[in-house]
């Protein structure tokens, strides 16, 4: 016998031997421990994975159950401050500006002269002021388009300050005085409920719109049986829903409750909050 076959029929004879019938009833032969792992190289690098900055755990990670509003960027307390200055900036030069146009027409004997006998610059300064504010409140490309959203609310203000002069121009100049200061600080002082309030204003939309459709019915009846009761009930009516619309947008441009106005909104917020003044001003004042 070789030495090859020799150590062949060693390893044969050493080798362990399983019986099929031996097998039955007994639990399997354990497995081999596992070998040991090597260590990395130095070629190789280790990549631990590192969590987003601003995030320490995984709540801090935004969720599909996440409002939609609270992702908005309205949210961030500097884009709101900085949008509700921007209205404001706006609708106290369109209000110093409509005033100033009513204190000329009331207190210049000249100007009310020429107003009251030229009535064509009233009625083209009626239809400049639909045809715009349709512009602007339909329009959403142009009333975000700068810089001819700033040209379309120029040219509301223009046209409903002539408006509104013309028709102060008919009334005694000490109603005109008191109105304006009425409205002043019927204005002011409702901004600043507004802002304070935590009743949300801005669910009421839809009755407020069938309080108007009441307002205007009740005005056309009093067009065909005057009284001076009817008149003062007209005006104060008037003047208290349109009280209630200076609130509710108010809220609507700050964005403290459920519904808001978008950060680009600032020209459909100013003229939104100067056409609910006027028209508590016109409201106050009455007809003639």
């Amino acid at each position: 016998m070789s030495e090859h076959e020799f150590l062949v029929s060693e390893e044969t004879r050493d080798a362990p031997r399983y019986e099929v019938s031996s097998c039955r009833g007994r639990p399997p032969p354990p497995y081999p421990a596992a070998p040991a792992k090597c260590p990395p190289s130095n070629g190789e690098t280790t990549r631990i994975l590192q969590p987003a900055a601003g995030y320490e755990s995984l709540r801090d990670f935004p969720s599909d159950s996440t409002p939609l509003m609270a992702s908005s960027s309205f949210d961030d307390a500097t884009v709101r401050r900085a949008f509700v200055r921007k209205v404001f900036s706006i609708l106290t030069l369109q209000l110093l500006f409509t005033f100033g146009v009513v204190c000329v027409f009331t207190f210049s004997s000249r100007v009310k002269e020429a107003v009251q006998t030229n009535l064509w610059p009233y009625v083209s300064s009626i239809v400049v002021f639909l045809v715009v504010a349709a512009a602007l409140s339909f329009c959403k490309s142009f009333r975000r388009r700068h810089p001819w959203n700033i040209v379309g609310l120029v040219a509301v203000t223009l046209s409903l300050s002539y408006m509104v002069g013309t028709v102060a121009s008919f009334h005694d100049t000490t109603a005109v005085v008191i109105t304006v200061g009425a409205t002043a600080v019927i204005s002011v002082a409702l901004i600043a409920f507004s802002a304070q309030a935590r009743y949300d204003f801005t669910m009421w939309s839809g009755v407020l719109l069938v309080l108007v459709a009441d307002v205007i019915i009740f005005g056309f009846f009093c067009t065909f049986y005057y009284s001076h009761v009817g008149e003062v009930a007209y005006g104060c009516l008037g003047a208290l829903l349109y009280s209630l619309f200076l609130m509710v947008d108010c809220q609507l441009m700050m964005g403290t409750m459920s519904y808001r106005l978008d950060p680009e909104e600032y020209i459909s917020a100013a003229l939104t909050i100067y056409l609910d003044v006027m028209l508590i001003f016109l409201y106050l004042l009455g007809r003639r």
